[in-house]
Order: C-alpha cells, then sequence, then structure tokens
C-alpha cells in the first residue's frame, strides 16, 4: 500500500472502512440522541447514573472509530492485519456503548456495579472490552512508532505523537478500572463510583490526540503555507498538547 501520497488526495474506501465509518456515524448519532433524552428527562449530569455516559461515550467512542480508520491508512501495517484489527475494534466500541447505554435506560451503573449477576456480567464484560481496546491500540500505535508514518506534511509527527499521547489514555483507563475494582472488592462500592474523578481529565484530553493533530495536519496541507511552516506549526501543537496532557496529569496526581 502506497503511503506516500499526499493528504488531499481522495481514495477509495474499503469495506472494512465503510463499516467502520458507518458505525462510528451511528455511535456519534446515539450520543447525540441521548443528550435530546437527557434535556427531556433530566436528572443529575454527573454521577455513576445519568444520562451523561451514553452521551460522552457515544461521542466519544464513535470519533475515535471515525478518527482511527482514517489516520490507520498512513501506518505501514499489511492491509488484511489492518481490517482485521479495526473490525474488532468495532465490534469493541459496540460493546462498550451498548452496555453503558443499556445500563443507563435501567438507572444502574455500567461500571464497577456488582449488585446482581446481570450487572455484574454487564461491567465484567465492559472491562474485558477495554482490555481488548488496549491491545488493539497499543499494536497500532506501535507500529506507528516502529516505522515512520506516511502521509502529507506533518502527518508523520501528528500520527506518532497522537499514538504516543494515545497511550497515556489507555494507561489512567486503565488506572480507573483497577483502582474502581480493588475498592468495590473491598467493600467501597461508593468510593469506587468516585474514585475515577482526579484522572477522567487526563484521559479525556489524552484520548483525542490522535484525531485532533492529524486533522490539523490535514487542514494544513489544504493551505498554501510551506513545508517549514507546517512543520513549525505541528511541533507547537505537540507541544501545546502535550503541556496540556501534562497539566491534567499533574491535576491528576494532586487529587488522586
Amino acid at each position: 500500500m502506497d503511503l506516500s501520497h499526499p493528504c488531499p488526495v481522495e481514495r477509495r474506501y474499503t469495506p472494512a472502512e465503510r463499516l467502520c465509518h458507518t458505525t462510528g456515524a451511528v455511535l456519534v448519532v446515539s450520543g447525540l440522541a441521548h443528550l435530546v433524552v437527557f434535556a427531556l428527562d433530566g436528572g443529575p449530569w454527573n454521577g455513576p447514573v445519568s444520562w451523561r455516559k451514553p452521551v460522552t461515550f457515544g461521542l466519544s467512542f464513535g470519533l475515535t472509530l471515525m478518527a482511527l480508520t482514517w489516520v490507520t491508512s498512513y501506518i505501514r501495517v499489511g492491509a488484511r492485519l489492518r481490517n482485521v484489527l479495526l473490525v474488532v475494534f468495532a465490534a469493541d466500541c459496540v460493546l462498550e456503548v451498548g452496555g453503558i447505554t443499556l445500563q443507563a435506560w435501567r438507572k444502574v451503573p455500567s461500571h464497577l456495579d456488582m449488585e446482581t449477576a446481570f450487572d455484574t456480567a454487564v461491567s465484567l464484560s465492559l472491562a474485558v472490552g477495554g482490555g481488548v481496546l488496549v491491545v488493539l491500540l497499543t499494536v497500532f500505535a506501535v507500529a506507528s512508532l516502529r516505522t515512520r508514518p506516511g502521509g502529507c506534511t506533518g502527518m508523520p509527527l501528528a500520527v506518532r505523537a497522537g499514538f504516543a499521547v494515545l497511550l497515556v489514555a489507555l494507561a489512567s483507563g486503565a488506572a480507573m478500572i483497577a483502582r474502581g475494582v480493588v475498592l468495590t472488592r473491598s467493600g467501597h462500592q461508593e468510593a469506587a463510583y468516585h474514585s475515577t474523578a482526579a484522572l477522567k481529565p487526563l484521559h479525556g484530553v489524552s484520548l483525542h490526540a490522535v484525531l485532533v493533530l492529524p486533522a490539523l495536519a490535514w487542514l494544513m496541507s489544504r493551505t498554501s503555507w510551506q513545508d517549514r511552516t507546517q512543520e513549525r506549526v505541528m511541533y507547537g501543537a505537540v507541544a501545546a498538547y502535550t503541556v496540556a496532557v501534562l497539566t491534567a496529569g499533574a491535576w491528576a496526581a494532586v487529587t488522586y
């Protein structure tokens, strides 16, 4: 697969890519629809039981799925392997958003809820799904760091930096789950629900670097800016994103 094309060039999507983009769009629509449900039904926005979770998870997983489908086209990995990983990732995104949405409609927490056998099964499936996401995204991250990605000026740096920051999101997400499980197992259920608050800003900020930075590279490729200017802007954007992640990390360290 030739990855040396400039960013604006249109190309034909594979069936796997079309499936992932469609699935991502459906998840985004689901998140927006639940924002309407929240406006009509009301209730708290924060807390373990709220309409916030299907809204934010639907939007976040949908955007991330579409971003990964696009961004991984610049990574030097076998086409068949990439398609398999993307389809599994799409299925896992549906599992995560579906489980969270189901529990929101049932008015019970989606994560760390061991009150009934069914709730335990949902919580464990979400935890296992989270583990699968970590493995899949780590494979893409390692591939991007091992071999220089293709694309227009600034895209290789954007992809590599985006995946490097994404690893921070994965680590913070794993830390939230681990701490919550420990508290739940030790009988501190309520504390488990609130134990993730400190890491949420770090997780949220670092999760979408893989979309924001490549999108910036793509936008710059459609301008008349010189390559050196585009590279300087991208280095500045990576530096700014790094500061944002470090700030969120410092906040998490102080309040964790």
